[in-house]
Formats: structure tokens, C-alpha cells, sequence
């Protein structure tokens, strides 16, 4: 019976090893595989940035050249100059850091403040509320164009900073985003703090918002890149190419010269508007995730 017993233990042993071995395999297989297609990914992405600046740094003629080549021969930086001389790349880079700065900040601002009553005051009707609110997101904000255009031109803020940054200084999206954040707080937090005395704002101030920083941060990141990178807002709010954001300026790069459109020149000008979104996010990235991903979480 003992010689038995210790070959039955032996077997079990054996295979509980092998089943281990298999097991580590697949887990092995399964990380390499989505690490290459992570790999993918990332090069998908990343190529058309790489188009950009290997045409910004590329002469004309074999930007045109045919049949085309992923590297030119010679590296040149005259389509740089070809950008300020055509627009006024300084006078618009201010405009897009104001513009994406001053709605970034009242964004956070206006949108928290209402994400913060619609997740932690009870008030009747709070529900119809968020309803509204999120179903106005199914309208396309290219019919709002023309009503805000009108409404902008009759009190006179065409063409100003002002008439660029009220209009997008509150998002529903970004409401909703927030209140998913603060709904996830434990309402034991606010209760107690009415308890203590505390009025609505010092609870919001005090202990909604430091324990949504992620959430925070992961809105002023949107607003700011989706500000940046907005190109129908400014171009139809202004009337002059010193009054428009980057973004809109580039625009006016795709004009041919004798029939031949200027790809360097456009692409050099997009590299100089896409630079600073990348030291933005080089920055701030490890906290960028962190708050998507909880999103995803919550949500």
C-alpha cells in the first residue's frame, strides 16, 4: 500500500508540474502577444507624426518627388521660415495659449462646481437634470456655429479673446466626466462634514476636489489638447490672421504657390504647433493614464 501511495503522489506531483509548465507557457505567449500588439499599435500611431517631421525637414522638390522616398536625401530647414513668413506664428501661439489656458481653467472651474451638485446635493429633479444635460451632447456643435456667430457679432466679441473662451467655458462632457469621479467618493465624507457645520462650498472645496485630482487632471488635459487643436471655433470667430489661434493660422498654409501646394512649409508649421502638446503630456502623462484608467473603472 506505501509503494502505491507514493507512486500515486508521485504522479500527481508529476502533472501538477507539467500543468504548471503549460500554464506558464500560455501566460508567457499571451504577454508577448499583446506587448507586439501593443508594438503595433504604438507604430500606427506614431507614424504619421513621423511623416510630419521627416516632410518638415525635407526640400520641396523631393517632398514631390516621385516615386516617393520615406527619407530625403538631404535634411534642410528652409520650409521653417517659409511658416513666419506667411503667418504671424508668434502673434497666433500666444492666442492658442491663452485661448487653451483660460477655457482649460474655467472648464475645471464651472464643470466641477455642477458635477459637484449633481453627485452630492440631493435636490428634486437632479435626475432630469443630468438627463438633459447629457442628451444635449447629441447635438452637433457645428449647427450651434451660426446662432453663437450671430449672438457674438450682435454684442461685439468677434474677433476677441473674450468671444473665444466664454462660449467653451463649460462642457457637458465634462460635467458628466467629473460626476462620475464624485459619485465615486464615499458620501460618508460630506455627510459628515454637514454635520460638522460645513457649508456646501467647504465641502466641495475641501474634500470633493482633492480626492478627484486625477479626475481633475485627466479634464484639464482634454479641454486643453481639444482647445490646441480646434481649428473651426477660431477660424469662423475671427476676422484677422492676427487674431487667430495656431491651429487656425495653419490653415492658410495649404495655399498653392503657382500650383504646387507647400507640403514642407505646412508640415514645418505643424510640428511647431504639435511640439508643446508633447512636452505638455510628456509631463503630466503618468497621471493622465492613472485618471483614464479610472474612468474606465467607475464608470
Amino acid at each position: 500500500m506505501s509503494v502505491l501511495t507514493a507512486s500515486s503522489t508521485a504522479v500527481r506531483t508529476t502533472s501538477r508540474r507539467a500543468g504548471g509548465g503549460g500554464l506558464h507557457r500560455s501566460t508567457v505567449m499571451g504577454r508577448t502577444g499583446a506587448l507586439a500588439l501593443a508594438l503595433v499599435a504604438a507604430v500606427i500611431c506614431a507614424f504619421p507624426l513621423l511623416i510630419i517631421v521627416i516632410t518638415a525637414f525635407s526640400p520641396q522638390t523631393e517632398v514631390l518627388a516621385y516615386p516617393p522616398q520615406l527619407l530625403p536625401s538631404t535634411w534642410t530647414l528652409d520650409n521653417f521660415p517659409g511658416v513666419f513668413d506667411r503667418i504671424p506664428v508668434g502673434a497666433q501661439l500666444w492666442n492658442t495659449i491663452q485661448m487653451s489656458v483660460l477655457v482649460t481653467l474655467l472648464s475645471l472651474v464651472l464643470d466641477s462646481m455642477a458635477a459637484y451638485a449633481l453627485a452630492c446635493i440631493d435636490f428634486r429633479g437632479r435626475g432630469l437634470v443630468l438627463g438633459i444635460l447629457v442628451a444635449t451632447i447629441m447635438i452637433p456643435f457645428q449647427s450651434l456655429l451660426i446662432p453663437l456667430y450671430k449672438m457674438l457679432s450682435e454684442i461685439g466679441w468677434i474677433g476677441t479673446m473674450v468671444g473665444l473662451v466664454i462660449p467653451r467655458a463649460a462642457d457637458v462632457a465634462g460635467i458628466f466626466l467629473l460626476r462620475q469621479f464624485f459619485v465615486s467618493i464615499p458620501r460618508d465624507l460630506d455627510n459628515a462634514a454637514r454635520i460638522d457645520g460645513a457649508s456646501e462650498f467647504r465641502i466641495y472645496w475641501n474634500i470633493v476636489l482633492p480626492n478627484a485630482t486625477a479626475g481633475l487632471l485627466t479634464l484639464g488635459m482634454f479641454n486643453f489638447i481639444g482647445n490646441w487643436n480646434d481649428m473651426i471655433w477660431p477660424m469662423t470667430m475671427t476676422n484677422s490672421a492676427d487674431d487667430r489661434t495656431l491651429t487656425a493660422g495653419l490653415a492658410l498654409l495649404n495655399g498653392t504657390e503657382q500650383g504646387i501646394i507647400p507640403y514642407g512649409v505646412s508640415m514645418a508649421g505643424a510640428l511647431i504647433s504639435v511640439v508643446p502638446l508633447i512636452v505638455v503630456f510628456a509631463i503630466v502623462q503618468k497621471r493622465f493614464i492613472e485618471g483614464v484608467a479610472s474612468v474606465g473603472i467607475k464608470g
